[in-house]
């Protein structure tokens, strides 16, 4: 069984404080999480599992790791885990109530949250934050760089290539990862102006509610091979310190990443390496350190439609 989940945490005169559900059936303490639905991505899954257990709206921060389980069922669980900073005015805005799933939510420092929580492998996920929050590395923005959905072929459309539009394997593709983007919060949305481009964030711009703004320096018509006008909208963007999201090409991606990786010092990794290699509707999530943003990406990732 799949599951999602976050370290919702704050900054307070007291240090920093995390938040714990006490579950109402288990009678016991845990961090929030819950199982995927059909269809979901694991983003989405943990956001919205957030939302339902302790009525907080939260964005995603860096990923803190994966746990496995056994169930009394015998079956396995594995939840994956973000961090997620809360502000005040998500709080002072949240719906949650007593209910027969959680009795009560409660805020400590990341020390009495270890000896509070009810199991060790929620221990380890707090433990996993609290290094993050001590380096100074929790709080973070991302660059999602997300690769168009699957289009028609080449030889398969008359007109010319930037007006190639999505097959619908592709249009479900943009519709399967619209949520799963929108649960990092962006702030803007950037795209190639190919129109298999424009329809693939084009789903993402209205789960946000954002417009999206047209960059034809990021198309494969102006694909360069020093990559320089890429390398100055990746700078524009860590300079602005905000998540955003680049919709893009094959060729025009280890460009975008490349790009982040040289702005911030990131040594190079597989995992880069594989962002730098998504597939049709695939997109990599990279988190840069609000604070330190020259010390290196703190995590990457990669996720892609469920359709």
């Amino acid at each position: 069984m799949l599951a999602a989940g976050a370290v919702c945490w704050r900054e307070t005169t007291r240090g920093v404080e995390i938040l714990l559900v006490y579950r109402t059936q288990h009678r016991d303490t845990s961090l929030p999480k819950g199982k995927v639905d059909p269809g979901e991505t694991l983003p989405e899954t943990a956001v919205r599992e957030i939302a339902e257990e302790t009525g907080l709206v939260v964005a995603l921060g860096p990923p803190l790791g994966v746990v496995e389980y056994p169930l009394p069922n015998g079956r396995d669980k594995v939840v994956y885990y973000w961090a997620a900073e809360v502000g005040e005015l998500a709080i002072a805005n949240s719906t949650f109530t007593a209910n027969d799933e959680i009795e009560s939510l409660h805020w400590m420092s990341p020390a009495d949250a270890r000896a509070t929580l009810s199991y060790p492998h929620d221990v380890d996920i707090v433990d996993r934050f609290a290094e993050l929050h001590t380096q100074g590395r929790a709080r973070t923005f991302a660059i999602i760089a997300l690769r168009h959905g699957k289009a028609t072929p080449p030889e398969n459309w008359d007109g010319p290539d930037a007006t190639r539009p999505l097959l619908q394997r592709g249009i479900d593709q943009s519709l399967s990862v619209a949520l799963g983007i929108a649960a990092y919060r962006p702030a803007k949305l950037i795209s190639s102006t190919a129109e298999r481009c424009l329809q693939t964030i084009a789903p993402t711009a209205r789960v946000t509610g954002l417009a999206v703004t047209e960059k034809a320096e990021i198309s494969q018509d102006a694909y360069r091979s020093d990559g320089a006008a890429v390398s100055r909208i990746v700078a524009k963007r860590l300079r602005k310190g905000v998540t955003t999201v680049l919709c893009s090409h094959g060729p025009v991606l280890p460009q975008l990443i490349d790009a982040v990786v040289r702005s911030t010092g990131t040594p190079d990794s597989g995992k880069l390496q594989r962002a730098a290699m998504l597939s049709t509707g695939e997109y990599a999530v990279l988190h840069v350190p609000v604070d330190h943003p020259d010390s290196g990406v703190v995590a990457v990732e990669v996720h892609g439609p469920t359709a």
